[in-house]
């Protein structure tokens, strides 16, 4: 299974480049024994069992097996003692399945949340995998720029954009974050950081293109950057990341 990673600012994982939510979770928010979430989801597919066919058209084209294959996926953690125990990992989908009979003031709290946190890492993954698919238009754009490309100039460059939005290198956040070397500190932003690096990452596309030095490249950059901070304070309270179709100054 590919490598979990807790999103700090939403309490969600993200996995294929979709954000996921532990029977763990579910347990502990909503304040229910571990078992029993595990039990209840176990009991989807058992549900299958003496349907009618009135009762399977509802299921609107899908089985109970296909919606339980596409919206849970088994999984395990270690406890305190080392001991690998079972979770269920579970999508916007199972979740809201698993935890829609929770009544209570509490419940219905909580439940609100974990719709708004699906919601926000919906767009942190989005925003996530944009900067991603434009990666290669940007080294692209770095190697026109130089008539001898070195593996030096595309590092610099993207640590040019890290230092802006971060305030530090990339070796320096993962040092910082105990994140591994080599691994990319991007799913550990927040989602208004990884909003800001997609967009001077696409900005910066253009200014190198334009065949400005990296001086000049960096002052446009950080000018931007204020810019965008400074049209989002009015709005500094909400979840989401940056405000986009913001211009670059000539």
């Amino acid at each position: 299974m590919t490598k979990l990673i807790l999103n700090t600012e939403y309490g969600l994982y993200a996995m294929n480049d979709k954000a996921v939510y532990s029977s763990r979770q579910v347990a502990g928010e909503f304040d229910k024994n571990h078992y029993h979430i595990l039990r209840s989801i176990d009991e989807i597919t058992e549900s299958k069992n003496g349907l009618s066919d009135e009762v399977v058209l509802l299921l609107a084209g899908q089985t109970i097996e296909e919606f339980y294959k596409d919206n849970f996926f088994e999984d395990k953690y270690k406890d305190a003692s080392g001991k690998q125990n079972r979770q269920i990992l579970m999508t916007y989908k199972g979740a809201m399945l698993i935890v829609m009979g929770f009544t209570g003031a509490k419940a219905m709290a909580v439940k609100i949340g974990l719709l708004n946190r699906f919601e926000a890492m919906a767009s942190f993954i989005s925003s996530l995998l944009a900067a991603k698919l434009e990666h290669p238009a940007f080294t692209q754009a770095i190697a026109d720029s130089k008539e001898q490309p070195m593996h030096y100039h595309f590092s610099n460059e993207a640590d040019m954009i890290n230092r802006i939005v971060l305030g530090m290198s990339a070796k320096k956040f993962r040092e910082a974050n105990g994140i591994a070397k080599g691994e990319s500190i991007r799913p550990f932003l927040s989602s208004e950081q990884i909003k800001a690096v997609e967009d001077l990452q696409r900005a910066d596309i253009g200014l190198l293109m334009a065949g400005l030095d990296f001086d000049e490249r960096k002052q446009r950059l950080t000018h931007f950057m204020e810019r965008m901070r400074t049209r989002r304070l009015p709005n500094a309270s909400r979840p989401r990341g940056l405000n986009g179709g913001v211009g670059i100054d000539s």
